[in-house]
């Protein structure tokens, strides 16, 4: 063994040597680009909709408490919308969502990649045994018996591998690769985002066009009760046809919206059923049956732009892979320098099975190997112009997520701001367009005014009642809108623990 030692050691001097270098890593370093940032939302109103009286006077009172009057975003938020279902759903989507499954699976490959290139650091060892019977042709050797013309051998060893990652070309595909793995988890976490503000949305929507057919369905019951009335006073002579008629086509009118409506309603069943991995008609017994709108939650802090954008994981999946392209850059880079590779074997080798470890059988080989590509040079530096290229690319991608989610924020908190202040006008709206044609309704069975003055009245309450429930909608989307532009308070770490748990 004193052998082996002596012909190693120049090699091992090598090696701690190259370990003592490998501190170095070439390419550049990432550092997070500096973004101009707004200080506050333009679009954040100081309260982000209309109050009640009782309302405004418990806002009133919470301010001098000293308290913050809008809510921040719930981890939850679908909870401030009070309805049980909806929270059922939402989970249910969570757990069982095939995009999430999805992404989910696309985070586990980016793993499972970055353990393997983490091996790259480490020797790599490989281990084999051979067993082998010949025998040698006359010709081969003349006048040799046939008998002593067999032969035997036997070896078994074990072989090392390792490159020195001495410019760093190992330890900046691991860097790489440990971004790409943390975009596959914000990738997950917008795919949460974007599937609880789906489920909610839709959920929503199904509601609100249960509310429209509803609304639809009365007036068309009060439309029929004036059709009834007229025919009845034609039949008694003191009404025209024309009269009639013309409340006819006013009943088949409202009667015309009601199919498009049920069809809205059957639409948003079959994707909340397929949203929450079932099939589409799985929730049409559960949902089928109508309620009215949750109620809207209360005022919404958006926070700051800065908040925002360290909370959008969107934001957070560009920035890594912005990061995976820059630590590619130093791979590509490592290449324009040598490659060393540390190399080893010990084994045993004998032609008779009783001698193969004996002391005498013992085999042993160690190398230091350099691979140097600048025969390449042309081919090296065109990887690294192709990676500036790619890198230059993922920042301009972060730069435009960036822009984007705060023009999403700024859109969404005008839009629910303004559906909000635009809902206090319908409701006032449908309530006397309510009132109208129950008045109308006295005064033509008194005999003071005429049918159309009647029909005209019934035809502006199915309007007004009709864009106040469609009103109501839009607010309660645009409350959603709001939620998932600032992806605030969404279950980041609990319910991936959740999905990964549920597999």
């Amino acid at each position: 063994m004193t052998d082996f030692r002596r012909a190693a050691m120049p090699v091992l001097t090598s090696t701690v040597l190259a370990l003592a270098l490998a501190a170095c890593s070439v390419g550049p370093d990432y550092v997070r680009p500096d973004l101009p940032t707004p200080a506050v939302f333009h679009g954040a109103p100081a309260t982000t909709g209309l109050e009640t009286a009782d309302a405004a006077a418990g806002t009133a009172a919470t301010a001098e408490a000293g308290a913050p009057t809008p809510a921040t975003a719930d981890d939850r938020f679908w909870r401030g919308f009070g309805d049980p279902l909806l929270m059922a759903l939402v989970e249910d989507a969570l757990a069982a969502n095939h995009d999430l499954r999805i992404a989910l699976a696309r985070y586990d490959r980016a793993n499972a990649l970055l353990r393997g290139a983490k091996f790259d650091r480490f020797p790599t060892i490989t281990a084999n045994a051979e067993a082998g019977e010949s025998r040698a042709s006359a010709d081969q050797a003349p006048g040799v018996a046939r008998g002593d013309r067999d032969g035997e051998s036997y070896s078994a060893g074990i072989a090392a591998a390792w490159e020195l990652d001495l410019f760093g070309r190992i330890r900046r595909g691991v860097e790489a690769g440990r971004a790409e793995a943390l975009a596959g988890y914000t990738d997950l976490q917008a795919a949460q985002v974007a599937i609880a503000g789906e489920v909610a949305h839709a959920y929503l929507e199904l509601r609100g066009a249960q509310e429209r057919l509803r609304v639809a369905r009365g007036n068309a019951d009060n439309q029929r009760e004036t059709v009834d009335l007229v025919q009845a006073r034609f039949d008694a002579g003191r009404d025209s046809e024309f009269d009639t008629a013309r409340a006819g086509a006013q009943l088949e009118a409202t009667l015309s919206r009601i199919p498009a409506l049920e069809a809205q309603v059957a639409f948003s069943i079959h994707r909340l059923g397929v949203l929450t991995g079932r099939t589409p008609d799985a929730l049409a017994a559960l949902l089928g049956e109508a309620a009215p709108l949750p109620t809207l939650p209360g005022a919404i802090d958006p926070g700051t732009p800065g908040e925002l954008l360290r909370r959008r994981p969107d934001v957070a999946a560009a920035e890594a892979r912005l990061h995976a392209a820059t630590a590619r850059i130093g791979v590509a880079t490592a290449d324009l320098f040598p490659r060393f590779t540390l190399g080893g074997l010990i084994g045993s080798q004998a032609i008779d099975s009783d001698m193969l470890f004996e002391r005498d059988s013992e085999t042993r080989f160690i190398a230091l190997g350099i691979d140097w590509s600048f025969l390449d040079i042309g081919r090296v530096r065109a990887r690294i112009a192709a990676a500036d290229a790619d890198a230059a690319g993922e920042l301009a991608y972060y730069q435009q997520t960036v822009l984007l989610a705060l023009e999403d924020t700024e859109n969404a908190l005008v839009r629910l701001d303004r559906a909000r202040a635009e809902d206090a006008h319908l409701e006032r709206a449908a309530r006397d367009s309510a009132r109208a044609a129950e008045l109308a309704r006295i005064r033509f069975d008194a005999g003071a005014i005429g049918l159309l003055e009647v029909l005209d009245a019934e035809r502006t309450r199915l309007q007004a009642e009709d864009a106040f429930a469609a009103g109501r909608t839009r607010s309660a989307t645009g409350a959603v809108a709001l939620y998932r532009a600032l992806a605030g308070g969404w279950p980041h770490s609990l319910a991936l623990q959740e999905v990964i748990s549920r597999r």
